[in-house]
């Protein structure tokens, strides 16, 4: 007989409970009816800060079609649950709506939590919860302003790092004397200060909020010593309180600092209701990370279907975090509260790193430990907690983690704790299921699902297990695309059809055309948009130009190292006038005119060409910008002239076609103003010379560049990087990232060290002859198509009415320029030259 389940709550845990369900529910004995108060169904709310750094609504949702389409579960969202009868089993909606039940399951979650401070309800004051709550910040942020976030904690600093993504300056104000006081130590708090500080945090520990300044809407936040902050923004983030509203109307129990009060199968006090996740107090605790959630939400499902008994085994409080680029970790006892325990301390601030083992009084079990600034150890070494060390303490710490390997780890190790999964469940699915990658091992297995902390352990174990994961490039290279490099480089093959015929098969697809056709570029074969080539290239590299969201263009024009003259900027203007174009100066140092239809692409680019522009190569899997600052021609403070380098640079490697994208910046002093750290590679000017940094990154997942070689001379710094180009070029696989590509080389920075520093490898000298073949070819892309009619053909948004422009595209106005119509946004066209015009 088919009985009736009531979840109540939608988020990650209640989503949790239902899958679980519907995995194991083989007969369809449960009917589920899902209400939730959000207006979209559950979504990564661990990864809520990508939200404003790239990610859509849809990518961070965790429901697939297949759930939606389920015949026994029905979503109620945008819908709050009012009333809960336990006796006649039975909720009432918002709506006034009846619904009975056979089992209830509260996963109500968690409210932030504000604290009584005046002003709190201005306008201009938020909480930090839920993507409304980050399309709400979005709109009120204003580049350039200070933005305030009250509570230095986990979602404080991931708060501060919205605020930072949003173009404000954040302060972070933290009551307790060190920053994330409950998951690292004072020593830990001192370095993640430092590291956070470096990029552009102000942090005040120790500081209390008294008020907040206003009158309609927030002005400023006066703190207890008389500082006060002049901002228009203030985000709350002080830790949050469990959804238990339910509890006292309902006759259930609640734990003595709120919550559902529950035992340790999650049963409430009211016989057929269960409560999971953050509202659920287990024996009066609430707990307020997901892999505790998940735990509960897998207990109750064997409840539910009679598959066990469900018991929370308890809760692993390790976690592992990168904020703003910084790594954090924390697992088993990190604070040595066990009575004779002893602490080993490493701390580096010149590297910033701080890692602290917790071992127990005879210094033979560990306990628990921190990391901060360098959390690659973690996954080896939070599975040890309370077992016997496998090394010394220092061989743990120095450098981390490398004096231990999986082979050290017990199968009964948990390595995924979001979701409790252990080395030997992990090892069993790879021989039994023969799983060959890391993606069959997280849908095998649910590892690394999650935070994904543990997917570098996943990698480990399967070559442990003897599986040799694949490198091949797609499904008709068995190669990978440093393989097909050197093929390439070695044959001379000229063409992708040549190419797939004598090393690959098919046709080739999506993923190794674009790869190969950046191979034959890189290699010097000619201009991208002769012959076979075009048809290979991505939709931007196809029209020389960027797509944007309503099916125009925009054009970018390189302006190097940041420079540009009078004559030139007044030629951007009349250009963006006579086309009605959107202008942007860019965080690259760049101006980009926004809104060109195809066809005008040509005719823009015949103005700019003429005024002495070239392209700025915005499209292509190539060299972007060399950012600058002013150098010592003007700041006071600079050492070395880095306007003239960045513009050295950026001219030598122009059109440089690579894996990814490249970006880099020269600063005039140690000041950094021009964030050389964040770059692919980074030039910082010394006393004595250059410092050169390599592989690092900005936006989803920042990384610092790391010091390759110092004090070097003009000519010393290009050969260097010349060779780190050119190896780059030639061995890191399809969009790979420098600062990715950097992390998966055998030995890291010191392999490379060796062979672009030292020439370990003999081959220094080749790979600065093939710089220097690219500088020698190299030949603006714009010119070369205004000089063929053969390729200006293709720039027609319909081919039988070239000059007819696209009647889809309308524009509005807002703050004196034009931006697309959002109720007129059409998809965009991956292949506009071939449409036709129907009247």
């Amino acid at each position: 007989m088919t009985r009736t389940l009531v979840v109540v709550g939608h988020g990650m845990v209640g989503h949790r409970l239902v899958e679980a369900l519907r995995d194991r529910d083989e007969r369809d004995t449960w009917r589920i009816v899902v209400v939730g108060e959000e207006p979209r169904p559950a979504y990564d709310r661990v990864a809520l800060s990508s939200y404003l750094d790239g990610k859509s609504a849809e990518d961070l949702s965790l429901i697939g079609q297949d759930l939606l389409d389920d015949p026994v579960v029905r979503f109620r969202l945008d819908t709050a649950v009012a009333a809960v009868d336990t006796g006649q089993r039975a909720v009432t909606l918002d709506s006034g709506e009846s619904l009975g039940y056979d089992a209830l399951v509260l996963a109500t979650g968690s409210r932030p939590f504000v604290p009584p401070v005046p002003g709190r309800d201005l306008a201009g004051v938020f909480a930090y919860r839920t993507i409304e709550d980050l399309d709400a910040i979005r709109e009120a942020a204003t580049e350039g302003r200070d933005g305030v976030v009250i509570g230095g904690g986990l979602l404080g600093l991931e708060a501060a790092n919205a605020l930072r993504l949003l173009g404000m300056r954040p302060h972070v104000v933290e009551m307790a004397p060190r920053l994330m006081p409950l998951q690292v130590d004072e020593g830990g708090g001192q370095v993640l200060g430092a590291l956070v500080g470096e990029l552009g945090l102000t942090v005040r520990c120790g500081a209390a909020t008294k008020s907040i300044h206003g009158t309609e809407r927030a002005e400023g936040v006066e703190l207890a010593d008389g500082t006060v902050i002049d901002t228009g923004l203030v985000v709350f983030s002080a830790g949050v309180r469990p959804r238990d509203e339910l509890a006292a109307p309902s006759g259930l129990d609640t734990g003595e600092r709120g919550g559902f009060l529950v035992d340790e199968r999650c049963r409430t006090s009211a016989e057929g209701v269960w409560a999971i996740g953050e509202c659920a107090a287990v024996a009066g605790r609430c707990y307020g990370l997901v892999a505790p959630g998940y735990s509960m939400a897998e207990g109750v499902a064997e409840q539910l279907l009679e598959l066990g008994e469900g018991t929370f085994p308890g809760a692993d409080m390790s976690t592992k975090l990168k904020l703003l680029g910084v790594d954090v970790a924390s697992f088993g006892d990190a604070h040595g509260t066990t009575e004779g325990a002893l602490e080993v301390v490493y701390a580096n601030n010149a590297d910033g790193t701080y890692a602290k083992l917790v071992l127990s009084d005879d210094a033979k079990v560990l306990l628990g430990g921190v990391l901060v600034g360098d959390a690659s150890a973690y996954s080896v070494l939070r599975p040890l907690v309370d077992r016997e060390l496998p090394a010394p303490p220092e061989q743990l710490l120095l450098p981390a983690g490398s004096g231990v390997d999986s082979g050290a780890l017990p199968d009964e190790a948990t390595v995924c704790s979001c979701n409790n999964v252990t080395k030997g469940q992990i090892t069993g699915a790879i021989a039994e299921q023969e799983l060959t990658d890391v993606a069959e091992v997280k849908a095998c297995t649910r590892a690394g699902t999650s935070c994904g902390s543990c997917v570098p352990m996943l990698k480990t174990l399967l070559d442990e297990c003897g599986v040799a994961v694949s490198k091949a490039l797609c499904e008709h290279f068995a190669q990978s695309r440093a393989e097909l490099f050197e093929i390439v480089r070695a044959t001379g093959i000229g063409s992708f059809s040549e190419l797939i015929a004598r090393h690959g098969s098919g046709r080739g697809c999506d993923i190794c055309k674009p790869a190969v056709a950046s191979i034959l570029a890189s290699l010097g074969n000619g201009h991208i948009l002769d012959g076979e080539q075009a048809a290979l290239q991505d939709t931007n590299d196809r029209f020389l130009a960027n797509m944007q969201r309503n099916g125009t263009y925009s054009v970018v024009p390189r302006v190097p190292g940041g420079e540009i003259t009078p004559d030139k900027l007044i030629v951007l203007g009349e250009v963006a006038r006579e086309f009605g174009l959107y202008t942007k100066i860019t965080g690259g140092q760049r101006i980009d005119l926004f809104g060109a239809r195809v066809e005008q692409l040509p005719r823009i680019w015949e103005r700019l060409v003429r005024a002495g522009f070239e392209s700025g190569h915005a499209y292509g899997k190539a060299l972007r910008t060399v950012k600058s600052c002013v150098g010592n021609d003007w700041c006071r403070y600079g050492v070395q002239d880095s306007v003239a380098m960045a513009i050295r640079l950026e001219l030598r490697y122009r059109g440089l076609r690579s894996p990814h994208k490249l970006k880099s910046a020269v600063s005039g002093c140690a000041r950094e103003c021009a964030e050389a750290r964040g770059k692919d590679f980074g030039v910082i000017a010394t006393e004595k010379g250059w410092n050169l940094y390599v592989g690092g990154n900005g936006g989803f997942t920042p990384r610092h560049a790391d010091l390759l070689a110092a004090d070097l001379d003009d000519e010393e710094l290009i050969r260097l990087i010349d060779r780190f180009l050119m190896f780059y070029v030639r061995t890191a696989d399809r969009l790979q990232r420098t600062s990715a590509w950097l992390e998966s080389l055998d030995g890291g920075l010191e392999h490379l060290r060796e062979v672009v520093v030292e020439d370990s490898l003999g081959i220094a000298a080749e790979l600065e002859a093939a710089m220097q073949r690219h500088v020698a070819s190299y030949s603006d892309e714009w010119a070369a198509v205004l000089d063929d009619p053969g390729k200006l053909a293709r720039f027609v948004s319909f081919v039988n009415a070239p000059d007819a422009p696209d009647p889809t595209i309308r524009f509005i106005e807002e703050r004196g320029q034009i931006r697309p119509d959002p109720v007129a946004l059409p998809m965009p066209s991956f292949g506009a030259r071939n449409q036709e015009v129907h009247s």
